[in-house]
């Protein structure tokens, strides 16, 4: 090789080697700063709403916190200070951005954010009204580890630094100022490395406020303990370390509050910020700095500066770390804990947050008894009333008769008896009013379709004034009847078939009122019974009765629907309830996961579901008698598993929706399609043939042709359409189970 080529190709070697080893030193420096801060933040963007209009709500802010320090963020209401705090716990996203918390990314496996290490008290209240103060530190308590011994202990402390009442009070029978009380002190008992308070001292008074403060400057002493706490009252934050001050997502300055008011050579943090605020409305913005004492910067640095020093023109960490190729060993020597590879140790489900998240359900039930009972027993009203006022047959319908055998309409009809074959529109009419119908006489069929017309009778019976004869006629001569006696023999019927269930069951009435009745006169006149019967046989039915009621074929799929969307209103209520107070919020924070709080509704609302099930199966069965030739095992176990699919898809409603209005439509759009499309009030043979496809597709479908497959039939879990119906169920559980907790996990702002 030429001596001039090998001298370049080492040069570039050596300048390579040294390019790396910057980069690493730079990587090292980074991580550093990062486990001397408490936070870092750095390049903070946020935005909510459409492209083309968002709303921008933090606007590439940096902040850092270090540790052992209380930072102070002020802001007007609207300027970012909640969604930034949501970032830091794990409960938001950044659209770009990095965000560190104590070492590691927030969520990530190991870090303890969201988890015990940082405690959170978020704006709203956030607690359990029905709790009492003792019960409320207890589930925060079993939340973050601790025992109930261990919680206990604490109690008696923050129950006199804050001047609380007793420890048996309800939380809903406290003062607004005694509710963000016990909110703080629920967030100091875990004793957590990282204290989150978003406006701790709203509602108290001066007195109690100090002393708040003083213990918050007495924690962070050791340097251990880190708090960042926002307040709308300025110069409370007299104490802090360094305080942040934000408006319209970005801050104006980072700095302490001496230093600041030194800086600017005003007496108060309020006049510094509406100085800093005017500035920003000019395009004059200071960059936030960091106070030298603390951090190693001086206050005329450019922060920004050493944010690209650490970070490198916007590229990442992970993008630098492809780059370098270094051991196993530096790298452990240089990142956090969190940050090592390894086996994971996380578990789907912690024990002990199940015990507190199962408790805190069934005691919020018991504490709800009255609206538990309820719960539970509106599914046996909704089913009381379904079988009292579905599938009866329809009694006084009034019909407008027309009877010309008769000198007048108001002569009293007298049937004959035997064979006597006088007034045979008598006789028939005695066999059409044991199907409970009422008569309006009337002497012409003018007057007669007139009422039927307006509505005052279903129909209208005309009888021929030589009606008998012509039908003893028509009986006698047989196939050589001429045409008049045929026509005279008929019995004329003009109706209303506007309701189409009244007037097919009118029609089956007069139907079987005359079978009844011709039979009658031919036995009587010794013909054989079969002589006037239409030719045809309707045996006993292999399933079913030989006259079904509509009540028998709703029941299933009724029953079905019934257990299915209280299902839904009750877990998505629950839900919605919890997420909207924000002591969802406030629990995912605490370090319990969206796995964990999905199972734990589902123990304690599997509990509700059950009783509600068999409250509507022993009404249903057992006070009604509805049909059932199954095996009731099996009928059970298929409505239970039918309300727990409803559960999780009231958790998937949930997950979807921001409020309860939005909930209840999506909910109800539901309801609609599946009550059509599922068979449960019309055939699906019925239906048009793409949509019966789509119907095999929804939830209860497969399902209720099982149940009634089980009631009608009596066949068991051997037949396909009775398995099928159980193995659609149990697909649809672990779609809407994936799909709610996928939301809950991954359905970050």
């Amino acid at each position: 090789m030429d001596p001039s080529t090998e001298t370049t190709v080492t040069s570039v070697a050596s300048l390579e080697l040294k390019t790396r080893r910057a980069q690493f030193q730079t990587q090292t420096s980074t991580v550093d700063a990062r486990r001397r801060h408490a936070v870092c933040v750095r390049r903070a963007f946020k935005k909510y709403g459409p492209k083309k209009n968002p709303n921008v709500i933090l606007d590439g802010l940096n902040m850092t916190v270090p540790k052992g320090t209380i930072y102070g963020l002020l802001g007007a209401s609207g300027c970012g200070k909640t969604t930034l705090l949501s970032c830091i716990v794990g409960r938001r996203r950044l659209n770009s951005g990095e965000i560190w918390v104590l070492g590691g990314q927030p969520g990530s496996e190991g870090s303890g954010v969201p988890g015990p290490r940082v405690g959170y008290m978020p704006q709203e209240i956030a607690l359990y009204g029905e709790f009492s103060i003792r019960e409320t530190f207890i589930y925060f308590g079993w939340i973050a580890g601790m025992t109930t011994e261990q919680v206990d202990s604490k109690l008696d402390f923050l129950l006199k630094f804050l001047e609380l009442p007793s420890e048996n009070r309800f939380v809903k029978n406290l003062s607004g100022g005694q509710q963000r009380r016990v909110s703080f002190a629920a967030a100091l008992l875990a004793d957590p490395e990282l204290l989150i308070l978003d406006e701790p001292t709203v509602g108290v008074d001066p007195v109690l406020r100090k002393s708040i403060w003083d213990h918050l400057v007495q924690i962070t002493k050791d340097g251990n303990k880190t708090i960042i706490i926002t307040t709308h009252y300025i110069e409370e934050t007299r104490q802090a370390g360094i305080i942040g001050l934000m408006r319209g997502g970005k801050f104006l300055a980072e700095e302490s509050p001496k230093r600041l008011m030194e800086m600017h050579r005003l007496d108060t943090l309020e006049e510094v910020f509406l100085k800093l605020s005017r500035r920003q409305n000019m395009g004059l913005r200071r960059r936030s700095s960091i106070l030298v004492s603390v951090t190693g910067v001086s206050p005329e640095a450019n922060v920004d500066d050493e944010m690209s020093g650490e970070f490198g023109d916007n590229v990442s960490i992970s993008s630098r770390r492809k780059s370098i190729v270094v051991t196993e060993e530096e790298i452990a020597a240089v990142l956090p804990p969190a940050e090592v590879g390894g086996k994971s140790k996380f578990k789907m489900l912690n024990p002990t947050h199940m015990k507190a998240l199962i408790w805190k359900n069934f005691l919020w039930m018991w504490r709800n008894v009255g609206i538990m009972l309820f719960i539970i027993g509106l599914p046996v009203l909704q089913i009381i009333l379904f079988c009292v006022s579905i599938g009866k047959d329809p009694t006084g319908l009034t019909l407008a008769i027309v009877n010309n055998e008769l000198i007048d309409s108001k002569e009293p009809c007298i049937p004959t008896v035997g064979c006597n074959w006088t007034r045979l529109s008598c006789r028939f009419l005695e066999h059409l009013q044991k199907r409970e119908v009422q008569y309006l006489p009337y002497d012409t069929d003018g007057e007669a379709r007139y009422a039927v017309e307006k509505g005052w009778a279903w129909a209208a019976l005309s009888f021929t004034a030589n009606y008998s004869e012509s039908l003893m006629d028509r009986l006698e001569l047989g196939s050589t009847a001429d045409n008049e006696t045929l026509v005279f023999s008929d019995l004329n019927i003009v109706m209303d078939m506007s309701n189409q269930q009244i007037g097919q069951l009118l029609q089956r009435d007069i139907l079987y009122s005359y079978q009844d009745f011709a039979k009658e006169v031919t036995v009587a006149c010794n013909y054989r019974a079969k002589f006037t019967d239409i030719p045809i046989d309707f045996r006993t039915p292999v399933y079913g009765s030989k006259d079904p009621n509509f009540t028998d074929f709703a029941a299933p799929g009724v029953i079905l629907t019934i257990i299915f969307f209280l299902s839904v209103a009750l877990t998505s209520g629950a839900m919605l309830l919890e997420r909207n107070e924000g002591l969802l919020e406030r629990s995912l924070v605490a370090g319990v996961s969206g796995t964990e709080i999905l199972f734990g509704q589902v123990v304690t609302q599997f509990v509700v579901m059950t009783g509600q099930t068999v409250m509507v199966l022993i009404v249903a069965f057992a006070v009604f008698d509805i049909t059932c030739e199954g095996d009731l095992a099996w009928v059970t176990t298929l409505t239970i598993l039918t309300g727990l699919c409803g559960m999780c898809f009231g958790f998937v409603v949930a997950c979807s929706c921001e409020n309860e209005r939005s909930a209840t439509y999506m909910a109800m759009g539901s309801f609609l399609p599946i009550v059509m499309l599922c068979g449960i009030i019309w055939p699906i043979e019925g239906m048009n043939p793409i949509l019966r496809y789509i119907s095999y597709l929804l939830p209860l479908t497969k399902s209720t042709e099982s149940f009634r497959s089980m009631l009608a039939r009596g066949w068991s879990i051997s037949e396909p359409t009775v398995y099928e119906g159980f193995i659609a169920t149990f697909v649809w559980i672990i779609i809407f189970q994936t799909v709610a907790i996928l939301l809950i996990k991954f359905k970050k702002g």
